[in-house]
């Protein structure tokens, strides 16, 4: 799988998994998905990715910390997501 393909089944994921009234294309790659100046997503939210990445992708998130850094954009899951799996999980 490509980066741009992955990078797009992020997006597709956080569309369809979180309901969100916005379209995949909308999503920047470096758009911030929590807090006011980005797609607003809350801490329920965050929840709900977590499980959609595990499902989608076979990539859990251990804890909020690892979570505060790993799920701040498309860009930021892409990486962790790529991170994990190089280290075999």
């Amino acid at each position: 799988m490509s980066e741009s393909d992955l990078r797009a089944r992020i997006k597709e994921m956080l569309v369809k998994n979180l309901m969100l009234q916005t379209t995949p294309d909308q999503i920047g790659d470096d758009l911030p998905l929590f807090g006011p100046n980005g797609l607003g997503l809350d801490s329920i939210d965050a929840l709900e990715l977590v499980v959609s990445m595990e499902k989608t992708f076979g990539v859990g998130v251990p804890n909020s910390e690892v979570a505060g850094t790993a799920l701040r954009t498309v860009n930021t899951i892409h990486d962790y997501i790529l991170e994990k799996r190089a280290a075999g999980g």
